[in-house]
């Protein structure tokens, strides 16, 4: 399958963000991601179900919904009422974790674990078949724009051998530091969906910067890169 892009409305401007919403909705990019944060598992606070109602109004692609919240499995289904095609929840938050991917599934939505970056793959391996999705923080999680965490690449290729080798069909979505100066290295290494917040939004061609991101890896990226 070829890797899907996934814009961070975290990172877009909330003043103009039918407009941001809207620009994504014309691109290449495939999810918008969506950062949920109660201010404590993580050191900040975005929105929450009101303005997630709102989005999904507008948006006509997927909702990859991150819970950075403690005692996920409280809301798990409100968030799927609201629009989220994916629910995922943090191993380090989700006590019964069995029990919360299963309330996912349930209420109807695709169910991912996320990582941090100090938390080792292996921990997965009696859950890994039963998940969609596996999330690796690239960066410390509460705040966007931060430095990559170079340690991801040997991280995404021990995921990738214990998927492999459980017959899982999860895939591993980057988040954090995403841009297009690695993105290419990412898919290399074996990432499925990539977040990207500040790339895009940042950007003063935020079409041509999905585009690229999109097509890293590819001959048409390398066409790209001949014609400049």
């Amino acid at each position: 399958m070829n890797h899907l892009i996934a814009p961070s409305l975290l990172s877009a401007d909330f003043a103009n963000l039918a407009k941001d919403i809207d620009m994504v909705n014309k691109s290449e990019a495939d999810w918008f991601h969506l950062d949920i944060m109660d201010g404590v598992f993580v050191p900040n606070i975005s929105f929450g179900f009101p303005v997630i109602e709102k989005i999904r109004k507008y948006t006509e692609k997927p909702l990859d919904v991150h819970l950075m919240i403690i005692q996920p499995e409280r809301y798990v289904e409100r968030f799927v009422k609201a629009g989220a095609y994916l629910v995922s929840v943090h191993y380090e938050a989700s006590i019964h974790l069995h029990r919360t991917i299963y309330a996912i599934k349930d209420a109807g939505a695709k169910a991912g674990i996320v990582l941090n970056p100090h938390t080792p793959v292996h921990l997965l391996e009696n859950i890994i078949k039963d998940v969609d999705l596996v999330m690796i923080m690239s960066v410390n999680p509460g705040y966007g724009g931060q430095k990559f965490i170079e340690e991801t690449y040997t991280k995404i290729v021990w995921l990738k051998n214990l998927i492999q080798q459980s017959g899982s069909e999860a895939l591993i979505e980057i988040d954090g530091g995403v841009d297009l100066n690695n993105v290419a290295s990412l898919i290399k290494s074996g990432a499925d969906v990539l977040v990207a917040g500040n790339t895009v939004f940042s950007s003063t061609d935020p079409l041509k910067t999905i585009h690229l991101l999109k097509t890293a890896g590819t001959d048409d990226h390398k066409d790209q890169e001949i014609l400049g």
